[in-house]
């Protein structure tokens, strides 16, 4: 392995993926993207550590445990993209880089889903792609590292 280890973060609901609104979050099961980023993060010799949380606590608590060790953080908020300061101040806390992403085109949905208070403390944002959007996260999350590191 490089050494860089990535925090993947799933927001609420991300548990229920497969089951929950297939035509929006399409059929892949958590445990299923999980893998497929598990494969792709070896590929790229790179580690990662995947954790899902229906609570906001439990998601900031598991960003502050994983300081120092880990070098980027590679998150789907879900809803709580849209208004969880906490979360935000978590990941600004943190000084590590960051990514958002979500599987389906929040754009193109509900007015409330346009806006969310993460994606300006982010690296970059990626949305619509599907489980290509944590996919292409992950690659873009381990460049930025690459990069701030020379």
């Amino acid at each position: 392995m490089a050494g860089y280890k990535i925090l993947i973060l799933h927001g609420p609901n991300l548990n229920m993926l497969g089951r929950r609104e297939p035509g929006i979050y399409g059929s892949m099961t958590l445990p299923e993207l999980d893998q497929l980023l598990a494969r792709r993060a070896s590929e790229l010799k790179v580690e990662v550590d995947s954790f899902q949380s229906n609570s906001e606590g439990a998601l900031i608590d598991r960003v502050q445990q994983a300081l120092p060790d880990v070098d980027g953080i590679l998150v789907n908020p879900g809803a709580l993209s849209h208004y969880s300061y906490a979360l935000r101040d978590a990941f600004s806390a943190a000084d590590r880089p960051l990514v958002e992403v979500h599987l389906s085109n929040v754009f193109s949905r509900e007015p409330f889903r346009h806006h969310s208070v993460i994606t300006p403390v982010a690296d970059g944002m990626l949305c619509g792609l599907g489980a290509d959007s944590y996919l292409l996260g992950l690659e873009a999350l381990l460049n930025i590292i690459k990069k701030q590191r020379g």
